[in-house]
């Protein structure tokens, strides 16, 4: 079996082969491909993992290359991890939400605008290649913002299986495994407890958990809520989840706690890409150190908790066809009642080798379905304006976000978004070539 990984030099590399490594027994790997188009970075990453495959007996080698189309070949799964830009597109990103008064963030507001639109025709031409190099492979997105790009992946490239990934679902089922364990004493394995959460990528509410089938939602928020009402400075305002019965995804605080999440940005630098590239720096001081063979535990300052196993578990449960239930983005298919079924949702889905079928699931909640559809709007319209360069779609996506600027700033805010990122918007611009075929070389790292 062959996986390729598209943004192989990032930092995060490590991560994934640690995943690889410990399934070995169960997922077959044996050609691990490692694609970007930096050769010294990927020299580095790839180096490093290259050490960690031989450290743990070379159950599977690792190939680095800059090129594209050799990484796909006959792949039966292609991740993507990549940055368009990188890192210092993403700064951009935050201090023009900076200038402008607005959410900067890399996968919220303008700053998740701006990425999407450098990211998804890049994403797009992948699977282009996949469909005639790999066909039948798994297209499994990590690239943010995962729902957008899985969304223009489902519209635009719906001849190749893709489905898009985030590590948060399973970071928050983590957690609440470990206050379950807490109340009760009892120690639980993670395979037996199902998080029920709905939504969209980085808007989501957790709303329901059962252990062996065995639904403890109200134990598990009536002790959320103690240590909320308990808190000098609680992460939500306790009538916010006692209302609700939900708790809501960490990035819903862009939403509801709009005004201090923009206040924050005032205390920069550094902002979170700047605190990133020192980070980086670090980590790539220490991957090229040849005595290096398992990650270094500067590694958690990237961020990224469970990174391996979301990756991994899903890969392993697919090929191994295990129907396995995962919280990952996938089209909704009718399994979300009162929303469109081809609406990309992020919701739980059995995972089978014959494909990745969306649960049925509860409405949503009137009092956040509203805040869902405006998002979703966004989404769509960002799409179209990635795909086809489409000026008056970017400034209604801006129009519709409930983050966007008010509509005097619109035009500024797009202009500046689009000149700034000038050089990874070909479509966008008559002075670049078609936009397949540039995007074909503007793939970088995550």
């Amino acid at each position: 079996m062959k996986v390729a990984v598209m943004g192989g030099g990032s930092s995060y590399t490590p991560e994934l082969i640690n995943g690889f490594l410990a399934r070995a027994a169960t997922f077959p790997l044996r050609e691990l491909w490692l694609y970007d188009i930096l050769p010294e970075r990927l020299d580095v990453v790839g180096g490093f993992a290259q050490r960690m495959a031989a450290a743990k007996g070379s159950p599977f080698t690792v190939h680095l290359t800059t090129d594209r189309r050799a990484a796909i070949q006959g792949a039966s799964y292609v991740t993507t991890q990549l940055r368009v830009g990188w890192m210092e597109a993403r700064r951009q990103d935050e201090y023009l939400g900076l200038r402008h008064g607005l959410v900067g963030q890399e996968t919220t507001g303008i700053g998740g605008m701006a990425k999407a639109l450098r990211t998804i025709p890049v994403i797009l031409s992948i699977a282009h290649d996949m469909a005639e190099l790999a066909p039948g492979a798994l297209l499994v997105n990590f690239t943010n913002p995962a729902g957008l790009v899985t969304e223009a992946l489902a519209r635009y490239a719906p001849d190749v299986s893709s489905v898009g990934v985030c590590n948060v679902p399973l970071t928050t089922k983590m957690h609440l495994i470990e206050a379950w364990e807490q109340m009760t004493g009892i120690a639980v394995e993670p395979e037996r407890v199902h998080l029920d959460t709905l939504g969209l990528n980085h808007l989501t509410w957790h709303r329901g958990l059962t252990i062996d089938g065995e639904d403890v939602w109200p134990q598990i928020l009536d002790g959320y809520l103690s240590e909320l009402r308990s808190a000098a400075e609680p992460e939500w305002q306790p009538h916010l989840v006692a209302t609700l019965r939900m708790i809501p995804n960490y990035y819903l605080h862009y939403f509801y706690d709009t005004g201090k999440m923009i206040a924050e940005q005032s205390h920069w630098p550094p902002s979170r890409a700047e605190a990133v590239m020192e980070v980086e720096r670090d980590l790539l001081l220490q991957y090229a150190d040849p005595a290096l063979n398992e990650p270094p535990a500067d590694l958690m300052k990237r961020g990224g908790a469970y990174y391996s196993t979301v990756a991994t578990q899903l890969l392993n449960a697919h090929y191994n066809d295990l129907g396995e239930v995962h919280v990952v983005n996938a089209v909704n298919r009718g399994a979300v009642p009162g929303v469109s079924d081809d609406w990309v949702m992020e919701l739980p889905c059995s995972v089978r080798r014959a494909g990745i079928e969306p649960l049925p699931a509860a409405p949503l909640h009137p009092a956040v379905a509203g805040l869902l559809a405006a998002v979703k709007a966004y989404e769509l319209l960002t799409v179209d304006a990635a795909v086809h360069g489409d000026r008056e779609a970017a400034y209604q996506a801006l129009l519709a976000h409930p983050l966007g600027p008010a509509e005097g700033q619109i035009d500024a805010v797009l202009d500046e978004m689009l000149a700034i990122n000038r050089p990874y918007l070909p479509q966008f611009f008559n002075d670049h070539p078609a936009t397949e075929r540039a995007a074909r070389g503007l793939l970088s790292r995550s």
